[in-house]
């Protein structure tokens, strides 16, 4: 008998986080033993997520009831509450089915001697895990807080795995301030939400009546809060920093996972303990997504660090993903529901797709990292003679990234610009103008992300190597080639059966918003509006395309084998062509650059006249920290300063202040 039928839902979940915790601090009995965390705990790790992916597609697939448990934890008139419904079921298949990967990966891509210890690393890995499965099972504030605040402080400790370097250093400091700055705007959130009950259970929550006005002080507290984890513009700026400072392996956790949470938390709030709201939540939201979407396409497109513009790229689909909630709260608003299915299908989706291809894109940085010790885009070039599997897994991620049927990041997108596409029914005339302008923000947004990646690939995998130690890369190892594997089948598949995908995602619409879209006729099929207006198959097109390069495969050989005469290129008149002739990644993004120039803070410098070997050199920033967060920091130390004036360090000065501060209470309270 299996299982999952004998125990519940939630005593299987429950076992399987609190293994994560013991499989981490196993890592500290041995905690100088790479072998043993490496080929042991990360390869059970990987199991352990494959069970919470298990547990989370049966919840969504069975005919599932939603399980709450009060645990024997927390405080005592306060206790933990979980919950595992739709929506938790699906963030859970999400974290466990990509998760697996990803430790796979791990196994083999740690290494003794860089930065924490094996032991100790292994702690913040299966802590980090178990704590994003808690977020998403938390049914109270109390622990949705608490498993927050651990998701945010063990994420730091990975990020500053090489913690002796400065600008690791820095760059963990303001992941570290932008998380606990989101975490504030949520614990104000909660506090709204109780609605004068002072329960901080969500079901609690969900009764309580609050004002228009509260309604949308928690809504905005909510969308800042998590917007400053998941990076939406401007709260952005920690993901370009905190990424190239981490170990790959912890990136696509970041990327693929941490920020999904955050999408979790905004889906958990606004449709379910806010049941909704008015047009306006949801055209905030969608504006918001929308110039995120595009700021982190167009940053991506100038970068020259690859796990920077993979940062930036990240950007991007948060904001298609932000985009597309928006728009089902906006139909949501006006009773809309099949199209706020379809929008909300299509955020689902994405972040699904997301976690997969950008897991993979990310890992594989990371074996391009350790084969060569480069990151910048200007010294490589060349690897796919040297590294054939991780190009042609990457080459996969690549293209679904990229939107290209028949992998899984054109079919969410496809759905998006369907859902937008079906908004002039929208009984709003102010809406109906500017939401057609959001479709083609998210088509350009598309081809710009189709621009990246050919940078991206091209760069890295095509060409020549730009540098003499390129020759010596190597491949990566099996561990880390089975990590990428399985993400890759992830891309794949849900891109030629992108039914099956949906069916999943029909349980959380129809939760969140009381109907599901439309069924395709069967699982190779999608029909989300009407069969004759559009539908898609990922399987029909995947043959069609095998059919014809076969087909001419054949008519080559037979007709034309023999006949044509190899020659050299054209070297396009010159007689030695190096690397150095190829493009570079500066010259690949010079058209966005000029494009788009008001998007970046650009510094030039140029060459003395009497410089011997004169140099140009170009500095692109992001205008959000230069224009925001270096004033913002300069007042908070000009504050600082002026309050340090207190700070006298006598003993009966401290005493007075004491004595003022209880009679100004005195005044107040009686």
């Amino acid at each position: 008998m299996n299982l999952f039928f004998v125990l519940s839902h939630m005593t299987v979940l429950l076992g399987l986080v609190a293994v994560w915790l013991v499989l981490g601090l196993a890592g500290l009995v041995r905690s100088h033993r790479m072998a043993w965390v490496a080929y042991t705990l990360f390869p059970l790790g990987a199991l352990v997520a494959l069970g919470i992916a298990a547990v989370g597609f049966s919840a969504l697939t069975d005919g599932f009831v939603v399980e709450q448990v009060v645990l024997p934890l927390g405080l005592p008139d306060l206790p933990f509450h979980v919950r595992l419904d739709a929506l938790s079921g699906f963030f859970l298949l999400l974290l466990g089915s990509v998760g697996a990967g990803i430790s796979v990966f791990a196994a083999g891509y740690f290494r003794a001697g860089e930065g924490t210890s094996p032991g100790l690393l292994c702690l913040q890995y299966h802590t980090f895990l178990a704590s994003m499965a808690m977020v998403i099972l938390a049914d109270d504030a109390y622990l949705f807080m608490v498993a927050w605040e651990t998701m945010a402080l063990s994420s730091y400790f990975l990020v500053t795995t090489q913690h002796r370097i400065p600008e690791i250093q820095r760059a963990g400091f303001l992941y570290l301030l932008m998380a606990h700055v989101g975490a504030l705007a949520l614990l104000l959130c909660f506090g709204v939400l109780q609605g004068g009950s002072w329960l901080m259970t969500f079901d609690a929550m969900r009764g309580a009546t609050l004002s228009p006005v509260w309604a949308g002080v928690a809504f905005g507290l909510a969308l800042f809060g998590f917007g400053a984890k998941a990076g939406l513009v401007p709260l952005h700026v920690w993901l370009p920093e905190a990424h190239p400072a981490a170990p790959s392996p912890v990136s696509a956790m970041m990327s693929g996972l941490m920020l999904k949470v955050a999408i979790y938390g905004l889906l958990r709030i606004s449709f379910d303990l806010l049941h909704g709201g008015p047009w306006w939540w949801g055209m905030l939201t969608l504006v918001l997504g929308l110039g995120t979407a595009l700021f982190g396409a167009v940053f991506a497109a100038v970068q020259t660090d690859m796990k920077r513009l993979l940062a930036y790229s990240s950007i991007e689909n948060i904001g298609l993903i932000a985009a597309a909630i928006g728009l089902a709260l906006l139909s949501y608003a006006f009773g809309m529901r099949l199209l706020a299915a379809l929008a909300l299908a299509a955020a689902l989706l994405h972040a699904l797709n997301h976690a997969l291809f950008k897991s993979l894109l990310f890992l594989a940085t990371g074996s391009v990292l350790h084969a060569t010790h480069e990151r910048s885009l200007g010294k490589l070039g060349g690897l796919i003679r040297r590294m054939p599997w991780v190009a042609t897994l990457a080459l996969i991620g690549t293209l679904a990234l990229a939107g290209l049927p028949p992998l899984n990041g054109f079919v969410s997108e496809w759905l998006l610009l369907q859902a937008f596409l079906s908004t002039p029914s929208i009984p709003h005339a102010f809406v109906n103008m500017i939401v057609p302008v959001g479709a083609a923000v998210v088509a350009l947004t598309a081809a710009l992300a189709g621009y990246v990646m050919v940078k991206f690939y091209g760069v890295i995998f095509l060409g020549q190597p730009r540098e003499p130690s390129l020759m010596q890369a190597h491949d990566a190892g099996w561990l880390e080639r089975l990590g990428l594997a399985w993400l890759a089948l992830g891309c794949i598949l849900i891109g030629v059966f992108p039914q099956v995908a949906l069916n999943a995602i029909a349980a959380v619409t129809q939760v969140l918003v009381g109907t599901v879209i439309r069924r395709g006729p069967a699982l190779w099929w999608i029909a989300p509006v009407a069969r004759a207006q559009a539908s898609y198959s990922g399987l029909w097109l995947l043959l069609g395309m095998a059919g014809t390069i076969a087909v001419m495969f054949v008519l080559v050989r037979r007709m034309y084998h023999g006949r044509v005469r190899r020659t050299p290129p054209w070297n396009c008149g010159y007689p030695a062509l190096t690397p150095r002739m190829q493009d570079t990644a500066e010259g690949f993004g010079q058209p966005i650059r000029h494009m788009f120039g008001p998007f970046f803070r650009i510094e030039r410098e140029l060459p003395a006249p009497d410089d011997r070997a004169p140099r140009y050199r170009i500095q692109i920033d992001d205008r959000c920290w230069h224009g925001l967060y270096l004033p913002l920091a300069r007042a908070v130390g000009w504050l600082a300063d002026a309050v340090s004036v207190l700070q006298r360090g006598r003993l009966a000065v401290y005493l007075m202040y004491s004595f003022l501060t209880l009679l100004v209470l005195l005044v107040f309270v009686l």
